[in-house]
């Protein structure tokens, strides 16, 4: 591997080539304060020499290099003085705005104009809405690495116009100064910025490129997973042509699939869940030296093949509306909603594995919506009502089911695994006192609301369990108090007794509304005239109290506990 190193400033950089961000490296990343850091460091304490450290290249064509390493200083730069040609530009200072620019788009050796640092995941985004002098000529939606460049612009628009507008309002400063005044502070921010040294390497070729990326961390963030295995995907698919580049076509669609989502999902935990779901049950930490250890060039294709597919399943698990599903299935979008409502993860590999059997018609939908009915069970004892703290056992069962599913060879053979599987969630479900115990505890009145959407979710399931499947949109139903939260004329009841289970209904918003803060005798009359199922408590009670309370939240954790979540 020859490297080569030399002393560089940014200004002789930007002047001497052009520079693209490959496909394998991760997309711009600097935040809120990555970006304050370093405005802090080149303007504000600015001292002369001031070192930002190296910038790793390789050679791509004559006067064109890839970058290994640097991109998020170099991009970061790039920003400040597109917002800093903007600004100079809208005060007039045309020659010093088109002298910037030059540094941000020059022509190249053919006379056709060209940006000098491009980036092959954020276009056309970075180029039309921030590089472009003047305005873009497409209408381009932000997706999330866009996002953050959009609010790194902003951020350093912010800051230099502050420089401008505290000249502005300086009463020191005479009137007739300022705007020289304004001019000096924004050329010395510029000069600052090209001023600043780095240590340029630069390498021959591309493979020595891909092995460089893997050993280094750009200043501020580390290297994520998912940058190390696109730099391991993009090494061992090479593109079969110079204009299309399928392997960063896919990785772009993969990447869009779990960042367009409006489920709490993001790409490493996805590269993680699909790992434990087919391979071996490692740490998120030693993820990728198991993938680059089984992921060679003669199975690469069909890796990022399965990661593509999964990628849209995963998606669905958090965001269930994301997939066309069938009326039939509906069962099975109750049990992933309640899993979400729950906030629970540790089941994903396993989820993962049952709907990709599934939809592959590995396995029947009776089956699958049972397998994935029994988890979501499972965790609302578990998680949602007695708050078990999960121990890895439960992750690696979890794992090695999700594994074994996905290597059986036939249907009966899956069946027995899923059958052998909610065996094992039987075993680990708490006990029934325990789950009384936290049962009782569970409680919704409009100044303790935090529970809302678990009582509705409790409600719903027990009415719908009830109601031998007659339909009901559960969606439009209210919860009701039966003894009111704000009795006239009665005792008022404290909020851990009134918004237990117990003293609950769902009931849709026109009959709750006749019920307002009637009495109990007049709400069961008005409840029975309206032919709303009520259980044997409410209806063989003559008055309503917090025994009554007590009494029916019992029954109800009962219920729960033996038929309703029973797997």
């Amino acid at each position: 591997m020859k490297i080569e190193s030399t002393d560089k400033e940014v200004r002789s950089i930007l002047q001497s080539g052009y520079y693209r961000i490959p496909r394998f490296q991760r997309p711009y990343s600097w935040e809120k304060d990555h970006i304050q850091d370093f405005w802090d460091d080149i303007v504000i304490d600015n001292e002369d020499d001031y070192f930002i450290g190296s910038m790793v290249v390789y050679k791509q064509q004559k006067g064109y290099f890839g970058i290994v390493d640097g991109q998020q200083r170099m991009t970061t730069i790039t920003i400040f003085l597109c917002v800093l040609r903007n600004i100079m530009s809208e005060l007039g200072l045309v020659d010093s705005a088109e002298g910037i620019h030059s540094l941000i788009e020059r022509k190249n050796i053919d006379n056709v104009a060209e940006y000098i640092l491009t980036s092959e995941s954020s276009y056309p985004f970075l180029q039309e809405h921030i590089q472009k002098f003047g305005d873009p000529d497409l209408n381009v939606q932000p997706l999330e690495e866009e996002k953050t460049l959009q609010n790194a612009f902003k951020q350093a628009e912010r800051l230099i116009k502050g420089l401008v507008d505290s000249i502005k309002v300086d009463t020191a400063i005479k009137q007739e100064a300022k705007q020289e005044r304004t001019e000096v502070r924004l050329r010395k921010v510029r000069d600052c910025l090209l001023d600043l040294k780095v240590i340029f390497i630069e390498l021959d070729d591309e493979d020595d490129a891909y092995l460089i990326f893997e050993t280094l961390n750009t200043r501020g963030k580390d290297l994520n997973t998912s940058d190390l295995v696109k730099n391991h995907l993009t090494k061992l698919i090479k593109a079969g042509n110079a204009n299309v580049d399928a392997t960063k076509e896919k990785w772009a669609d993969l990447r869009k699939t779990i960042e367009e989502s409006e489920g709490d999902i993001e790409i490493d935990p996805f590269l993680h869940t699909y790992w434990l779901s087919k391979y071996d049950f490692v740490t998120q930490k030693k993820l990728f030296k198991e993938i680059k250890k089984k992921i060679d060039k003669d199975n690469a294709k069909q890796f990022l093949e399965s990661l593509l597919c999964d990628a849209k399943i995963y998606r669905s698990i958090f965001e269930p509306s994301y997939r066309t599903w069938k009326k039939e299935e509906a069962g099975i979008i109750r049990s992933l909603d309640a899993l979400n409502l729950f906030r629970v993860k540790l089941q994903v590999p396993t989820v993962l594995s049952v709907l990709r059997s599934y939809f592959g018609e590995g396995i029947k939908k009776a089956s699958t919506e049972r397998a994935i009915s029994s988890i979501a069970k499972f965790h609302f004892i578990f998680t949602a009502v007695t708050s078990q703290r999960s121990s890895g056992g439960i992750s690696q069962m979890y794992a090695s089911v999700a594994r074994k599913l996905a290597s059986a060879d036939d249907t009966q053979a899956r069946n027995t695994i899923l059958n052998d599987f909610k065996a094992k969630l039987r075993e680990k479900i708490p006990s029934q006192s325990e789950f009384d115990v936290n049962f009782e505890q569970i409680v919704f009145t409009k100044s303790k609301s935090k529970q809302k959407k678990l009582v509705q979710y409790i409600l719903s399931e027990i009415h719908r369990y009830e109601q031998n499947g007659i339909p009901v949109d559960y969606s439009q139903m209210t919860i009701e108090h039966i003894y009111p939260e704000s009795p006239k004329g009665f005792k008022k009841l404290p909020d851990t007794i009134i918004g237990q289970l117990g003293n609950l209904i769902l009931i849709d918003q026109d009959l709750n509304d006749k019920l307002a803060n009637k009495s109990f005798v007049e709400k069961k009359e008005i409840l029975e005239e309206a032919k709303i199922p009520l259980d044997e408590s409410i209806r063989d009670s003559e008055e309503w109290s917090e025994e009554q309370i007590k009494i029916r939240t019992a029954e109800l954790a009962k219920r729960a506990y033996e038929n309703v979540w029973k797997i």
